[in-house]
């Protein structure tokens, strides 16, 4: 089996991939079709030859054609493995918004979600509790949990 490269309409990547996995069902000589989000307009296919993914591709629309030499799994091997990425966000800490309707509010996080890169905020200055949920990159760290506990025994003592 080789790895093969077909190129494709930029942001139609998934729907080309859908059509293509039905016609792989019917033809032997597929082992695995991948739209990597590194490679935009570009689909990897795991196939015996080319002459395979030009029968499974025929007539599915946003195909642009087929690299007809095998590509090197070293050559894509960092855009297919999952690194998952450092949060220093934790439960606790106090956020800022940096993005989208609730830009500049000021917020506590109840939860984060690293695989789906997202985190749960109660808003601070919010009458009622809301759970909301954003993207990591929406939110900046103002204070720690550690030291946002402090904080309010520091006040809790001068009161």
């Amino acid at each position: 089996m080789a790895l093969y490269v077909l190129r494709t309409t930029v942001g139609r990547e998934a729907q080309v991939l859908d059509f293509l996995a039905s016609n792989a069902k019917k033809v032997k000589g597929i082992s695995a079709l991948l739209f990597p989000h590194g490679m935009a307009g570009y689909i990897l296919i795991e196939a015996d030859n080319p002459d395979i993914i030009k029968q499974i591709s025929l007539g599915v629309p946003y195909v642009g054609g087929v690299l007809r030499t095998p590509t090197r799994m070293e050559e894509v091997q960092h855009l297919i493995e999952f690194k998952p990425e450092e949060v220093d966000i934790h439960k606790g800490d106090v956020v800022q918004i940096i993005a989208g309707p609730f830009k500049g509010e000021k917020a506590k996080v109840t939860r984060i979600d690293v695989q789906k890169s997202q985190v749960v905020l109660e808003l601070l200055e919010a009458a009622v509790p809301i759970p909301i949920t954003l993207n990591l990159d929406s939110v900046k760290v103002l204070t720690k949990a550690e030291a946002a506990e402090a904080e309010s025994e520091e006040k809790r003592d001068e009161d």
